[in-house]
């Protein structure tokens, strides 16, 4: 009588020669004992030695048509078209989750073999999001996504894979489908789009950690007026995200999607680290240091847990404080005390005829770009036709490049 586990093909070769010799025993007896314990360690053994892999999901789909007499043409509701059908059947195609589970509920056929891995669950459902509203064929000619053939079919599996890139399903903007209470949020935006432009953002934020952990405090006005002083060099917008990250403040750029009207955003990592994203929609330099300041503002005294993203369309700008969001109001009011001390401006420039150069004398004195007072007047003027020449358009993006590779920005 064999005792013990079987170690190698002649115990098992020997254990189902008994098993054979024992088959007629009778309940009760020692031989049936033996035949159990036997049967037993065989089974053990050849799940160890011998795994019955699962069905391929093409093999099971062919073989529950065969059982419930289905044709091709009764796989439609579940697969597709006719030929969608035809070329999943045919390996030419592979099954996608929406696929799967509409497989699953109506065929029967179990998740782990659909997903080809025991014991395997369909992922669940996230907030209800409608994955084909997701701008998929222009991300992935931005290299977003992967270029895949039946791009917006797969939309949810390349969806789910970006957003764990981006630091799971925690970090969905929920903000970004609403109208946030504290944001500048066009109300002709799509919602997918945006949500889409922040994950890239988070993406390139989490490729690339900061050495230096941000302490809450370290941007104030003062850290404001010193990047705003960058401004005098040339290659000020870089000099600006190389302080930035000293102090644990991630500086991003990511071109808007379309149907996003997006200057910029910020946004609270799960660890603490603000994360500042432009999107250098007006390309001149009078835009990028306002909005950068302006989001700065965001980081030093609006982000918390609470309220973890900021989104602005600086297009919607008020000159009305009743109608400004409150939020909107300071930060506005801190980005400007910052580019240019209200004392300063006022004493050198709201009166008497605004030339270039007064422009450039107070831009001397304060040691700023010329361009960030042009901005200012014209702003304050509301006539954008003015001093067109010195706000330094097309004179930011060529400092920052975006490639397929996230860590290029």
């Amino acid at each position: 009588m064999m005792n013990r586990l079987i170690k190698n093909e002649e115990d098992y070769e020997k254990a189902l020669s008994r098993i054979d010799e024992l088959m007629d025993a009778a309940p009760g007896t020692a031989g049936m004992d033996e035949l159990e314990l036997l049967t037993a360690l065989v089974e053990m053994y050849e799940n160890r030695h011998y795994p019955i892999s699962p069905p391929d999901p093409v093999s099971a789909i062919k073989f529950r048509m065969e059982q419930l007499g289905l044709t091709q043409k009764d796989m439609v509701p579940y697969i597709g078209s006719k030929s969608k059908v035809s070329e999943v059947l045919n390996g030419r195609r592979s099954l996608t989750l929406a696929m799967m589970r509409s497989l699953n509920k109506n065929l029967g056929i179990s998740a782990e073999v659909l997903l080809k891995e025991p014991g395997a669950a369909f992922p669940g459902e996230m907030q209800d999001l409608e994955w084909n509203r997701f701008p998929v064929v222009e991300m992935a000619k931005r290299c977003w996504l992967p270029k895949v053939n039946g791009i917006k079919e797969s939309a949810e599996e390349l969806m789910r894979d970006f957003i764990v890139r981006a630091g799971g399903a925690n970090m969905v903007p929920t903000a970004c489908f609403r109208q946030g209470k504290s944001a500048r949020y066009n109300s002709k935006t799509d919602p997918y789009a945006l949500t889409a432009w922040c994950l890239r953002v988070l993406e390139i934020a989490r490729e690339n950690p900061l050495k230096n952990k941000y302490v809450k405090g370290s941007i104030d006005l003062g850290a404001l007026q010193k990047i705003a002083r960058l401004s005098y060099f040339e290659n000020g917008p870089l000099l600006a995200k190389e302080y930035l990250e000293k102090q644990g403040v991630h500086l991003i750029v990511v071109a808007h999607l379309p149907k996003t009207y997006l200057d910029g955003a910020a946004i609270l990592m799960p660890d603490g680290s603000p994360v500042v994203g432009l999107t250098l929609r007006y390309d001149r330099i009078d835009n990028f240091w306002f909005c950068l300041l302006h989001e700065l503002a965001h980081v030093a005294r609006h982000l918390n847990a609470s309220d973890r993203i900021i989104i602005d369309d600086m297009d919607l700008r008020s000159r009305d404080a009743a109608c400004e969001d409150k939020t909107e109001q300071e930060a506005d009011a801190m980005a400007h005390e910052g580019l240019i001390p209200q004392k300063a401006w006022e004493k050198q420039w709201i009166k008497g005829e605004k030339t270039a150069e007064k422009i450039c004398a107070l831009a001397e004195k304060l040691k700023i770009h010329p361009a960030i007072i042009a901005g200012r007047v014209r702003y304050e003027s509301n006539n954008y036709k003015l001093l067109s020449r010195y706000v330094g358009s097309k004179q930011v993006r060529r400092h920052f490049s975006e490639s397929c590779s996230a860590a290029s920005v």
